[in-house]
């Protein structure tokens, strides 16, 4: 007696199965996608917190406005790599964690350090914005950003490291924050709101007078 072989999958059963994937994969693709840049966000906000907590709360003086070192005479830094010159010049950082802070998707910078003088130069584009804050700004003053946000403006799909899909801010408080899209910009009334959730810009006035868009001279100049 001969064993009928089990028969296989026919034409309209291979289609429906096909159609399920499809359907299963419309609907998980967008949260995959979401979830790989929420988790490459948070290493953003982490290098941000670490950037500022690590080297800056040892750092005298005010945090990004002055480039003295101990027994030098003050001048004002306007470039993140002026500052983290005095970083790696006051051994807070090696020019190795320079490049691995500033780094992010879509954005590489490279960081070098001189070996006479630890003069930092940087190549290529910062994942993150970084502040003039002094001491004596309020704890919501914004220390850091990542670099596809500017104040109190849209976020652009094309601008790295996270296009639209969100931002981070990193305050001279201490706190940090991963945040939406529809956070970057203030609703009228509501500037006091936007100031405590996204943070004030350093010298910015408290409430609708200090709220506008764009970056101020307080940001420092990118690579």
């Amino acid at each position: 007696m001969k064993t009928k072989s089990p028969a296989g999958f026919t034409l309209i059963e291979m289609l429906v199965v096909i159609s399920i994937i499809v359907v299963l994969a419309a609907f998980a693709g967008p949260a995959l996608f979401n979830a790989l840049a929420k988790g490459q966000m948070t290493g953003s906000l982490n290098n941000a917190r670490q950037l500022y907590s690590d080297p800056t709360r040892a750092w005298p003086g005010d945090l990004s406005n002055t480039a003295a070192a101990p027994g030098s005479s003050p001048a004002p830094i306007t470039t993140l790599q002026q500052y983290m010159t005095k970083l790696v010049q006051g051994d807070y950082l090696k020019a190795g964690d320079v490049q691995k802070l500033l780094s992010a998707p879509g954005t590489t910078c490279t960081a070098t350090a001189d070996p006479t003088t630890n003069a930092v130069t940087l190549v290529g584009k910062s994942g993150l914005k970084v502040y003039q804050v002094k001491e004596t700004d309020g704890s919501n003053t914004i220390f850091a950003v990542t670099a596809n946000y500017t104040y109190d403006t849209a976020l652009n799909s094309t601008d790295a490291p996270y296009g639209d899909k969100g931002f981070v801010v990193q305050r001279k408080g201490g706190d940090a924050a991963l945040l939406k899209k529809n956070n970057a910009t203030a609703t009228s009334g509501q500037e006091a709101t936007f100031q405590t959730l996204v943070g004030k810009r350093p010298g910015d006035a408290d409430g609708s007078a200090g709220v506008s868009a764009g970056d101020n001279s307080k940001a420092l100049q990118n690579p």
